[in-house]
């Protein structure tokens, strides 16, 4: 696909509207790990020179933090580089691993492999269990107290290019109705022009999708694997609380062709996060993983830590999972690609906090390099050749085939080949017998037809420990202005029940976490429809990645829409 054909479906191929435009060094799209990090780096890097240096940061969720979803158990590393003193200066990694299990689950049977060889990078020894989102509010405050321009409820919708080069963002479009018309409180938006922009979206990022088709950052690397993460923080009584648990289990109720696993982190003030993983390349169409990760939690090995607990939060994000084949070339004239943005996420140490705080790091060295010596919108080679000998992927490569043994050998087989191999690479310095396999389909690709599957029976919520959509919803705080246009586009509208219907069952209404797709039948006269409620949408992606027809678009909405995680 086109650069040009990427900007007309994005909705952003439109006639150039005249707006006002604020002038930095360095914009940043994205209020994350990576791109605050970044901030944070430069401002230091410009206090410790004596030279200015002006930088914004611009975030869709209404504030901070309130888009961030993750496990999480932190690893301190790149957090350490910020800030060596980040104990004394209240950074709130509150609660150090005490206990690492790894469970295989049968239907009733739980088997402890946490023996398996493993190498010791994979243990948790020195992390800690926290909120990321909490992390980064307190990440956004040192940056702003370093001079850093930190604007939340600022969607950037909207890329500014000038002499082929990317300079710069358009934030803060508000007020444009459903039909297009302009309502009364219609704002254009402002330009956010710097000599250098930073993209730190996320996952599929909608503008890093742009840029990488513009510039084929892609074209030399295999195809981007994700998965989709589902989480829910409940606070349990003290007879269940063990702080310090990280618990990991693989098997059920997933079988042993479907990707995926869960996690279990005790934490803070009887803090419980637990969630569900399910790779994005499953086969049955008629999947949901919503209804296997609510299935999981019945398990009486699971079941027994929410005893007598609260869920108090809910929310889905897509992870990036392929690993150092998928890494896109990070430059291009103008700007850079950071953290998950990037896909620098270790997949088997279920961590990407840590690099993408390390890019964001490295991405500001060099572009503080480049504003001293006078340059502006060239390409940061300085940057990809610092990724390239760095921590981030000399770490990638040494579980580069754990992924790929996952897919072919299926779960078990997988995971101890994976092993194995990981072993064998921390041991000889990253060589593999196997070299570096690859990745051979998309996800969407990797989708079955629905006449080869019989449809999936879940149970019923049971109102305890098991829930349905909506009210998990509810809890995850999302809310949209109703009048604006849906920020889920369709490339062709008659898709969903002309192919995706007959042919795989319309998966839509099941992969999605949030109860944003239905094909309703209104009675026996009529052909099904097919529905977005855009409004439940959590901004997990997972539409734009899974929909095996490719023909939704996920576009960001009016800022300060979608989710408002709390403690997530």
């Amino acid at each position: 696909m086109s650069a040009e054909q990427v900007e007309d479906e994005l909705g952003h191929a439109e006639a150039r509207i005249e707006r006002e435009a604020m002038d930095y060094d360095v914009v940043i799209v994205g209020a994350g790990p990576a791109g605050l990090s970044a901030a944070i780096r430069l401002k230091q890097k410009a206090l410790d020179a004596g030279e200015e240096v002006s930088v914004a940061v611009v975030e869709k969720g209404s504030e901070v933090g309130a888009h961030i979803l993750s496990g999480a158990v932190i690893d301190p590393a790149g957090l350490r580089v910020l800030f060596p003193d980040w104990e004394a200066k209240g950074a709130p990694l509150e609660t150090a691993v005490t206990e690492d299990r790894f469970i295989l689950l049968g239907k009733r049977s739980a088997t402890d492999i946490s023996w398996l060889p493993m190498p010791s990078f994979m243990k948790n020894h020195g992390c800690y269990i926290a909120s990321l989102a909490n992390l980064c509010r307190w990440l956004a405050t040192q940056a702003e107290e370093l001079g850093v321009e930190v604007y939340p409820g600022m969607s950037a919708s909207e890329l500014v290019y000038e002499d082929g080069a990317l300079k710069g963002v358009v934030a803060g479009m508000f007020g444009i109705a459903k039909d297009g018309a302009h309502k009364p409180d219609y704002q254009p938006g402002i330009e956010l022009r710097g000599r250098y922009v930073f993209l730190a979206e996320g996952v599929r990022g909608s503008l890093s999708k742009m840029v990488q088709a513009k510039y084929g950052l892609c074209e030399d690397t295999d195809v981007q694997k994700y998965g989709l993460g589902i989480k829910e923080l409940w606070q349990v009584p003290d007879e269940v609380f063990q702080p310090g648990l990280v618990q990991h289990t693989l098997g059920w109720p997933l079988d042993d062709k479907t990707g995926g696993g869960s996690w279990m982190y005790h934490f803070g003030e009887n803090y419980v996060s637990i969630g569900f993983v399910v790779h994005l390349n499953y086969k049955n169409p008629y999947l949901s993983p919503f209804d296997e990760f609510q299935r999981f939690k019945t398990h009486p090995a699971v079941a027994k830590f929410l005893k007598g607990g609260k869920r108090i939060a809910y929310g889905a994000r897509a992870i990036v999972e392929g690993g150092v084949q998928s890494v896109p070339k990070l430059v291009f004239p103008g700007g850079v690609l950071l953290g998950d943005s990037a896909g620098f996420v270790n997949v088997p140490r279920l961590k990407g906090s840590h690099n993408a705080v390390r890019s964001g790091i490295l991405a500001a060295d060099a572009a503080f390099e480049a504003l001293r010596s006078g340059r502006s919108s060239d390409t940061l080679d300085g940057y990809q050749l610092a990724y390239d000998h760095s921590e981030i992927k000399k770490e990638l490569m040494l579980v580069r085939n754990a992924k790929p043994l996952l897919t072919r050998l299926g779960t078990f087989k997988g995971t101890i080949a994976a092993g194995v191999d990981m072993t064998v690479t921390n041991l000889t310095g990253g060589f593999s017998f196997l070299g570096t396999l690859k990745h051979k389909k998309t996800d969407a690709a990797s989708t079955g037809l629905a006449k080869d599957y019989d449809p999936i029976v879940y149970p019923k919520p049971d109102g305890v420990v098991s829930f349905d959509k909506l009210s998990s919803v509810f809890i995850s705080n999302t809310n949209h202005d109703e009048d604006q246009p849906s920020h889920l586009k369709l490339k062709d509208p008659s898709v969903p029940i002309r192919v995706n219907l007959p042919k795989y069952g319309e998966p839509a209404r099941l992969y999605c976490p949030a109860g944003v797709y239905e094909v309703v039948q209104d009675d026996a006269a009529h052909d099904p429809r097919f529905v977005i409620n855009a409004q439940n949408c959590v901004h997990c992606k997972t539409c734009d990645i899974k929909d095996p027809s490719q023909n939704i678009v996920w576009t960001t909405p009016e800022g300060g829409g979608g989710p408002n995680y709390p403690n997530m």
